[in-house]
Protein backbone atom coordinates (compact mmCIF):
# COMPACT_ATOMS: atom_id res chain seq x y z
CA UNK A 1 0.00 0.00 0.00
CA UNK A 2 3.00 2.42 0.74
CA UNK A 3 4.56 4.11 -1.80
CA UNK A 4 7.07 6.94 -2.06
CA UNK A 5 7.55 9.81 -4.94
CA UNK A 6 11.55 10.14 -5.11
CA UNK A 7 13.70 12.40 -7.39
CA UNK A 8 14.66 12.15 -10.54
CA UNK A 9 16.71 8.62 -10.63
CA UNK A 10 15.32 6.97 -7.61
CA UNK A 11 12.24 5.87 -9.08
CA UNK A 12 13.94 3.30 -11.15
CA UNK A 13 16.04 2.04 -8.85
CA UNK A 14 13.52 0.93 -6.39
CA UNK A 15 11.67 -0.39 -9.66
CA UNK A 16 14.78 -2.59 -10.34
CA UNK A 17 16.06 -3.47 -7.21
CA UNK A 18 13.28 -3.05 -5.02
CA UNK A 19 10.10 -3.47 -6.07
CA UNK A 20 7.01 -0.76 -5.94
CA UNK A 21 4.87 -1.52 -3.23
CA UNK A 22 1.95 -0.69 -5.07
CA UNK A 23 0.90 -1.26 -8.98
CA UNK A 24 2.49 2.04 -11.22
CA UNK A 25 0.50 4.37 -12.65
CA UNK A 26 -0.71 1.98 -15.90
CA UNK A 27 -1.79 -0.80 -13.93
CA UNK A 28 -3.90 1.00 -12.19
CA UNK A 29 -5.31 2.80 -15.37
CA UNK A 30 -6.31 -0.10 -16.23
CA UNK A 31 -7.35 -2.25 -13.54
CA UNK A 32 -10.83 -2.95 -12.03
CA UNK A 33 -10.43 -4.67 -9.29
CA UNK A 34 -10.11 -2.25 -5.85
CA UNK A 35 -8.02 -3.12 -3.04
CA UNK A 36 -10.29 -4.21 0.26
CA UNK A 37 -11.33 -1.99 3.22
CA UNK A 38 -9.82 -5.20 5.44
CA UNK A 39 -6.66 -3.87 4.82
CA UNK A 40 -6.96 -0.93 6.92
CA UNK A 41 -6.34 -3.25 9.93
CA UNK A 42 -4.04 -5.56 11.13
CA UNK A 43 -4.76 -9.22 10.79
CA UNK A 44 -3.50 -11.30 13.18
CA UNK A 45 -0.29 -9.67 15.03
CA UNK A 46 2.08 -12.49 16.07
CA UNK A 47 4.75 -12.50 18.99
CA UNK A 48 8.10 -12.68 17.84
CA UNK A 49 9.14 -13.41 21.45
CA UNK A 50 11.03 -10.04 21.80
CA UNK A 51 8.07 -7.68 22.59
CA UNK A 52 7.51 -6.65 18.93
CA UNK A 53 5.26 -7.96 16.62
CA UNK A 54 4.17 -8.70 12.98
CA UNK A 55 1.13 -8.91 11.13
CA UNK A 56 -0.13 -11.69 9.39
CA UNK A 57 -2.76 -12.32 6.88
CA UNK A 58 -3.70 -15.56 6.06
CA UNK A 59 -6.77 -17.45 4.12
CA UNK A 60 -7.06 -20.64 2.35
CA UNK A 61 -6.93 -23.77 3.92
CA UNK A 62 -5.29 -27.63 3.32
CA UNK A 63 -2.39 -29.77 4.12
CA UNK A 64 -0.02 -26.93 2.54
CA UNK A 65 1.26 -23.59 3.30
CA UNK A 66 2.45 -20.65 1.05
CA UNK A 67 4.12 -17.48 2.20
CA UNK A 68 4.05 -14.21 0.27
CA UNK A 69 7.01 -12.22 0.78
CA UNK A 70 6.69 -8.48 -0.67
CA UNK A 71 9.34 -5.97 -1.93
CA UNK A 72 11.61 -3.95 0.27
CA UNK A 73 9.13 -0.82 0.54
CA UNK A 74 6.12 -3.03 0.08
CA UNK A 75 3.17 -5.01 2.83
CA UNK A 76 1.23 -7.35 2.79
CA UNK A 77 -1.54 -5.36 0.78
CA UNK A 78 1.12 -6.14 -2.50
CA UNK A 79 -0.70 -9.24 -2.79
CA UNK A 80 -3.85 -8.42 -2.84
CA UNK A 81 -4.76 -9.81 -5.81
CA UNK A 82 -3.30 -12.69 -5.83
CA UNK A 83 -3.88 -13.95 -2.17
CA UNK A 84 -7.74 -14.76 -3.09
CA UNK A 85 -7.13 -16.47 -5.96
CA UNK A 86 -4.24 -18.59 -4.35
CA UNK A 87 -6.32 -19.50 -1.24
CA UNK A 88 -8.63 -21.63 -3.68
CA UNK A 89 -5.45 -24.28 -3.34
CA UNK A 90 -3.40 -24.11 0.01
CA UNK A 91 -3.39 -22.23 2.95
CA UNK A 92 -1.73 -18.50 2.09
CA UNK A 93 0.29 -15.91 4.44
CA UNK A 94 1.53 -12.76 3.76
CA UNK A 95 2.87 -10.33 6.56
CA UNK A 96 4.14 -6.96 7.14
CA UNK A 97 7.80 -6.86 7.76
CA UNK A 98 9.52 -4.36 10.49
CA UNK A 99 8.72 -1.28 10.02
CA UNK A 100 6.20 -1.51 7.23
CA UNK A 101 2.25 -2.12 7.42
CA UNK A 102 1.53 -2.84 10.94
CA UNK A 103 4.74 -4.41 11.89
CA UNK A 104 6.67 -3.25 14.83
CA UNK A 105 10.04 -1.75 14.38
CA UNK A 106 12.33 -3.48 14.13
CA UNK A 107 16.34 -3.21 15.54
CA UNK A 108 19.14 -1.69 12.69
CA UNK A 109 20.31 -2.48 10.42
CA UNK A 110 17.48 -3.85 8.75
CA UNK A 111 19.41 -6.15 5.68
CA UNK A 112 18.91 -9.61 5.11
CA UNK A 113 20.07 -11.20 7.60
CA UNK A 114 17.31 -9.23 10.14
CA UNK A 115 14.32 -10.06 7.71
CA UNK A 116 15.74 -13.68 7.71
CA UNK A 117 15.54 -14.01 11.12
CA UNK A 118 12.08 -12.31 12.14
CA UNK A 119 10.57 -14.54 9.25
CA UNK A 120 11.86 -17.71 10.70
CA UNK A 121 10.62 -16.58 14.60
CA UNK A 122 7.04 -15.89 12.52
CA UNK A 123 6.57 -18.92 10.89
CA UNK A 124 7.70 -20.86 14.51
CA UNK A 125 5.31 -18.45 16.95
CA UNK A 126 2.52 -18.38 14.64
CA UNK A 127 3.19 -22.28 14.17
CA UNK A 128 2.96 -22.48 10.33
CA UNK A 129 3.38 -26.01 8.48
CA UNK A 130 6.40 -26.93 6.95
CA UNK A 131 8.09 -27.43 4.06
CA UNK A 132 6.62 -24.26 3.01
CA UNK A 133 5.94 -22.57 -0.60
CA UNK A 134 8.03 -19.39 -0.07
CA UNK A 135 6.98 -16.62 -2.90
CA UNK A 136 8.95 -13.76 -3.21
CA UNK A 137 8.99 -10.25 -5.32
CA UNK A 138 11.75 -8.20 -5.82
CA UNK A 139 13.47 -8.03 -2.86
CA UNK A 140 11.40 -10.61 -1.46
CA UNK A 141 12.93 -12.89 -3.82
CA UNK A 142 16.70 -12.21 -1.91
CA UNK A 143 15.52 -12.70 1.29
CA UNK A 144 13.61 -15.97 0.42
CA UNK A 145 16.47 -17.46 -1.08
CA UNK A 146 18.59 -16.24 2.11
CA UNK A 147 15.89 -17.99 4.35
CA UNK A 148 15.82 -21.33 2.16
CA UNK A 149 20.19 -21.40 2.30
CA UNK A 150 19.85 -21.40 6.76
CA UNK A 151 16.69 -23.60 6.85
CA UNK A 152 16.52 -25.72 4.15
CA UNK A 153 14.22 -28.30 5.94
CA UNK A 154 11.58 -25.85 5.91
CA UNK A 155 11.29 -25.10 2.53
CA UNK A 156 9.64 -27.07 0.17
CA UNK A 157 9.67 -24.67 -3.13
CA UNK A 158 10.56 -21.29 -4.20
CA UNK A 159 9.01 -19.03 -6.72
CA UNK A 160 10.72 -15.48 -7.29
CA UNK A 161 9.29 -12.73 -9.03
CA UNK A 162 11.86 -10.62 -11.05
CA UNK A 163 14.59 -10.96 -8.60
CA UNK A 164 16.59 -7.88 -9.16
CA UNK A 165 19.61 -7.70 -11.08
CA UNK A 166 22.98 -7.80 -9.22
CA UNK A 167 26.49 -7.10 -10.03
CA UNK A 168 24.79 -4.00 -12.87
CA UNK A 169 28.27 -2.08 -12.53
CA UNK A 170 29.68 -4.86 -14.84
CA UNK A 171 26.75 -4.79 -17.15
CA UNK A 172 25.90 -0.79 -16.94
CA UNK A 173 28.53 0.86 -15.77
CA UNK A 174 27.27 4.54 -17.23
CA UNK A 175 23.76 3.76 -15.31
CA UNK A 176 25.40 2.62 -12.15
CA UNK A 177 27.64 5.81 -12.03
CA UNK A 178 25.09 7.91 -12.60
CA UNK A 179 23.40 6.06 -9.72
CA UNK A 180 25.91 6.43 -7.16
CA UNK A 181 25.23 10.17 -8.15
CA UNK A 182 21.90 10.12 -7.06
CA UNK A 183 22.03 8.57 -4.54
CA UNK A 184 23.74 11.64 -2.35
CA UNK A 185 20.20 13.33 -3.66
CA UNK A 186 17.94 10.01 -2.61
CA UNK A 187 19.23 9.80 0.66
CA UNK A 188 19.42 13.47 1.60
CA UNK A 189 15.72 13.71 0.39
CA UNK A 190 14.39 10.45 2.34
CA UNK A 191 16.10 11.70 5.13
CA UNK A 192 14.04 15.33 5.22
CA UNK A 193 11.22 13.06 5.72
CA UNK A 194 12.62 11.06 8.25
CA UNK A 195 13.05 14.27 10.23
CA UNK A 196 9.74 16.09 9.16
CA UNK A 197 8.35 12.36 10.28
CA UNK A 198 10.01 12.54 13.84
CA UNK A 199 8.45 16.23 14.18
CA UNK A 200 5.05 14.81 13.31
CA UNK A 201 4.89 17.14 10.05
CA UNK A 202 4.39 14.70 7.25
CA UNK A 203 0.72 15.41 7.47
CA UNK A 204 0.84 19.13 6.97
CA UNK A 205 -0.03 20.86 4.17
CA UNK A 206 3.59 21.48 3.38
CA UNK A 207 3.93 21.53 -0.29
CA UNK A 208 7.97 21.00 0.22
CA UNK A 209 6.87 17.37 1.98
CA UNK A 210 4.20 16.28 -0.22
CA UNK A 211 6.74 13.99 -2.36
CA UNK A 212 7.48 12.32 1.26
CA UNK A 213 3.52 11.88 1.28
CA UNK A 214 3.00 10.30 -2.82
CA UNK A 215 -0.25 10.89 -4.02
CA UNK A 216 -3.87 8.32 -3.36
CA UNK A 217 -3.82 4.98 -4.39
CA UNK A 218 -6.70 5.30 -7.12
CA UNK A 219 -7.25 1.42 -6.26
CA UNK A 220 -7.80 1.90 -2.62
CA UNK A 221 -10.64 3.41 -0.67
CA UNK A 222 -10.39 6.96 0.95
CA UNK A 223 -10.09 5.02 4.15
CA UNK A 224 -7.22 2.84 3.11
CA UNK A 225 -5.30 6.06 1.60
CA UNK A 226 -6.31 7.76 5.34
CA UNK A 227 -4.70 4.89 7.05
CA UNK A 228 -1.60 3.92 4.42
CA UNK A 229 -1.30 8.23 4.76
CA UNK A 230 -0.67 7.69 8.67
CA UNK A 231 0.96 4.25 8.42
CA UNK A 232 3.68 6.40 6.43
CA UNK A 233 3.96 9.29 9.07
CA UNK A 234 5.69 7.11 11.14
CA UNK A 235 8.79 7.85 12.02
CA UNK A 236 9.56 3.82 12.31
CA UNK A 237 8.48 3.88 8.79
CA UNK A 238 11.46 6.67 7.52
CA UNK A 239 13.79 4.72 9.83
CA UNK A 240 13.05 1.52 7.68
CA UNK A 241 13.12 2.73 4.64
CA UNK A 242 16.47 4.47 5.30
CA UNK A 243 17.99 1.65 6.39
CA UNK A 244 17.00 -0.82 3.73
CA UNK A 245 18.21 1.03 1.35
CA UNK A 246 21.36 1.60 2.40
CA UNK A 247 22.03 -1.69 3.67
CA UNK A 248 20.91 -3.45 0.71
CA UNK A 249 22.03 -1.54 -2.23
CA UNK A 250 25.56 -3.16 -1.49
CA UNK A 251 24.16 -6.30 -1.98
CA UNK A 252 22.62 -5.30 -5.53
CA UNK A 253 26.54 -3.96 -6.45
CA UNK A 254 27.71 -7.82 -6.22
CA UNK A 255 27.13 -10.81 -8.25
CA UNK A 256 24.78 -13.84 -6.85
CA UNK A 257 27.28 -15.86 -4.89
CA UNK A 258 28.81 -18.80 -6.61
CA UNK A 259 28.06 -20.88 -2.84
CA UNK A 260 24.56 -20.54 -2.98
CA UNK A 261 23.12 -23.57 -4.02
CA UNK A 262 19.73 -25.05 -3.15
CA UNK A 263 19.98 -28.49 -3.87
CA UNK A 264 16.81 -30.28 -5.49
CA UNK A 265 14.75 -28.00 -4.18
CA UNK A 266 12.05 -26.35 -6.82
CA UNK A 267 12.60 -22.88 -7.54
CA UNK A 268 10.58 -20.78 -10.74
CA UNK A 269 11.76 -17.40 -11.69
CA UNK A 270 9.68 -15.27 -13.45
CA UNK A 271 10.67 -12.84 -15.20
CA UNK A 272 8.29 -9.78 -16.40
CA UNK A 273 8.31 -8.22 -19.97
CA UNK A 274 8.51 -4.67 -19.06
CA UNK A 275 10.91 -4.28 -15.75
CA UNK A 276 12.95 -1.28 -17.90
CA UNK A 277 10.37 0.02 -19.68
CA UNK A 278 11.18 3.28 -18.13
CA UNK A 279 15.07 3.36 -18.50
CA UNK A 280 16.86 5.42 -21.09
CA UNK A 281 17.77 3.86 -24.34
CA UNK A 282 21.71 3.84 -23.71
CA UNK A 283 20.88 2.16 -20.29
CA UNK A 284 18.30 -0.53 -21.28
CA UNK A 285 20.34 -3.34 -22.56
CA UNK A 286 23.10 -3.57 -20.05
CA UNK A 287 20.47 -3.40 -17.61
CA UNK A 288 18.24 -6.50 -19.28
CA UNK A 289 21.48 -8.39 -19.76
CA UNK A 290 22.19 -7.97 -16.34
CA UNK A 291 18.94 -9.05 -14.99
CA UNK A 292 19.31 -12.38 -17.17
CA UNK A 293 22.70 -12.89 -16.07
CA UNK A 294 21.54 -12.34 -12.47
CA UNK A 295 18.02 -14.78 -13.16
CA UNK A 296 19.99 -17.09 -15.36
CA UNK A 297 22.31 -17.87 -12.42
CA UNK A 298 19.47 -17.84 -9.76
CA UNK A 299 17.82 -20.94 -11.82
CA UNK A 300 21.16 -22.47 -11.93
CA UNK A 301 21.29 -22.62 -8.02
CA UNK A 302 19.02 -26.00 -8.21
CA UNK A 303 18.57 -28.84 -9.73
CA UNK A 304 15.05 -27.97 -10.59
CA UNK A 305 15.77 -24.29 -11.57
CA UNK A 306 13.28 -23.17 -14.56
CA UNK A 307 12.88 -19.94 -15.98
CA UNK A 308 9.79 -18.09 -17.21
CA UNK A 309 9.14 -15.25 -19.24
CA UNK A 310 6.21 -13.39 -18.27
CA UNK A 311 4.74 -10.97 -21.50
CA UNK A 312 2.85 -7.95 -20.61
CA UNK A 313 3.72 -7.13 -17.20
CA UNK A 314 5.70 -4.52 -14.71
CA UNK A 315 8.38 -5.23 -12.39
CA UNK A 316 5.14 -5.59 -10.32
CA UNK A 317 4.20 -9.31 -11.84
CA UNK A 318 1.78 -9.69 -8.64
CA UNK A 319 -0.34 -6.70 -9.56
CA UNK A 320 -0.61 -6.71 -13.34
CA UNK A 321 -0.46 -10.80 -14.28
CA UNK A 322 -1.32 -12.58 -10.82
CA UNK A 323 -2.88 -15.39 -12.66
CA UNK A 324 0.98 -16.41 -14.34
CA UNK A 325 1.95 -16.42 -10.86
CA UNK A 326 -1.15 -18.48 -9.11
CA UNK A 327 -0.08 -21.04 -11.72
CA UNK A 328 3.51 -21.11 -10.99
CA UNK A 329 2.81 -21.32 -7.32
CA UNK A 330 0.19 -24.56 -8.16
CA UNK A 331 2.74 -25.96 -9.96
CA UNK A 332 5.42 -25.73 -7.05
CA UNK A 333 2.68 -26.87 -4.75
CA UNK A 334 2.42 -30.09 -7.16
CA UNK A 335 6.29 -30.58 -6.99
CA UNK A 336 6.94 -30.49 -3.22
CA UNK A 337 3.71 -32.76 -2.46
CA UNK A 338 5.73 -35.07 -5.25
CA UNK A 339 9.07 -34.50 -3.26
CA UNK A 340 8.44 -33.95 0.56
CA UNK A 341 11.32 -33.63 2.54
Amino acid sequence: MNKMHLKAGSALLLVMMFGQARATEASHATASQRMPNSYAHAAKLIDLGDGRHLNLRCSGGGPQTVVLEAGAVADSSTWFKMQPLLAAYARVCAYDRAGFGFGSEGPMPRGLDADVSDLHALIQRAGLATPLVMVGHSLGSNIVRQYASRYPANVGAMVLLDPPAQDIGRFAPAWQKDEDTFSVQRFAFLRRCEAAAEKHELTSTNPELSQCRGGPDPLASAKLNAVNLALMSKPAYWHTVLSVLQTNVEVFKQPVSKQETHGSTPLIVLSAANTYADALPRDRKGLEEARAHTQAQIVATSSHGTLVHVPDTSHDIQIDQPGAVVKAVRQALGMTQRAPK
